[in-house]
């Protein structure tokens, strides 16, 4: 069975999961109090979140119920985001789409020159299947791995930060299967008789994608390694970003990725920079939907503070930073 379709049977046992879990809730779920603090605190704001390892404990744990909510909540805002998106936002996203479209003028000299190079390399072929891997089967393993050294090792924000991954992959994967159903793009392995040079056309929802040997297959833009590759490290990188060399390798190990499907010749330039945006995207809404739960949870919570004094010694009037741990 392929990971795509084993994704989706995920999703889809949280989908029919939801309704027996929100019929356990009370009047006030959980869910509705998640959905009012977005409106309030928009995902892509200036929420500050407290990450300090003291913040994840038997108060804010996630339950399994509140897993799957959590999740569905997950996925619902992030398809309902261009309805809560000011104006500054709109004009970033203007600006990702008129990169996109400029850059969508190299696309064909793009693949025909990494396609020239991996032809000529066995060492960047070898690499490049191997990479690749790890926007799929291994990426399940990866997070296996790291959730249970979170448990064996009592690391509670590590476990905590694996669960949020796999709700960024989750939510990731469905929004950019329903991305692919409109765009319906051809890859830049499709060949036909009459056409022998790769066309990046975008064909549209209920098109007949096909591969070069003519088998039906899914769309190219965005691509999925890609986006769900960032939405994990981004979920990473933001949880333990006063360690700077987490996110240093969670981004690189998703860069890697994206390139390898470059290398792979399965995407397109702008297939590769789309998937990093909307898997950007995506783990920043997870891990900001996590700490309104947590909020919600231990409202008592302090977070840690920086404060800013002057102090004067030896007759001098000193600047400095004072940061309290609470």
């Amino acid at each position: 069975m392929s990971m795509k379709k084993t994704l989706i049977r995920i999703l889809t046992c949280v989908l029919l999961t939801l309704p027996v879990l929100a019929k356990a809730q009370k009047p006030d779920t959980l869910i509705k109090k998640l959905d009012s603090l977005h409106l309030k605190t928009d995902s892509a704001g200036k929420q500050i979140n407290n990450i300090a390892p003291e913040a994840y404990n038997e108060e804010t744990k996630l339950t399994v119920p509140a897993y799957f909510i959590l999740t569905w909540s997950d996925i619902k805002q992030s398809f309902t985001e261009p309805f809560h998106m000011t104006k500054k936002e709109w004009l970033l996203t203007g600006c990702f789409v008129a990169g996109e479209v400029a850059l969508s003028f190299a696309d064909k000299p793009i693949q025909r020159g990494v396609t020239h190079l991996t032809s000529q390399s066995m060492a960047i072929r070898s690499t490049s299947t191997y990479v690749t891997r790890f926007g799929g089967p291994y990426e399940v393993y990866t997070l296996l791995i790291l959730g249970t050294t979170g448990f064996v090792f009592k690391q509670t924000k590590l476990t905590t930060t694996t669960f949020l991954a796999t709700q960024a992959y989750a939510a990731g994967a469905a929004v950019e299967v329903v991305v692919k159903f409109l765009s319906g793009r051809q890859r830049p392995d499709f060949y036909t008789t009459e056409a022998k040079i790769p066309q990046p056309r975008f064909n549209g929802p209920f098109s007949a994608v096909r591969d070069f040997s003519g088998s039906k297959e899914n769309s190219s833009f965005p691509s999925g390694h890609t986006t769900v590759a960032f939405a994990a490290a981004t979920v990473f990188a933001k949880e333990f970003k006063n360690h700077p060399i987490v996110p240093i390798i969670a981004y690189s190990a998703a860069t890697l990725i994206g390139l390898s499907r470059l290398t792979e010749n399965r995407h397109w330039a702008t297939d590769i920079v789309a998937g990093g945006f909307l898997g950007y995207l995506t783990g920043q809404e997870v891990v900001n939907n996590y700490h309104r739960y947590a909020k919600l949870k231990a409202p008592q919570q302090k977070k840690n503070s920086v404060s800013f004094n002057m102090d004067y010694q030896f007759g001098r009037v000193m600047p400095g930073l004072v940061y309290t741990f609470r």
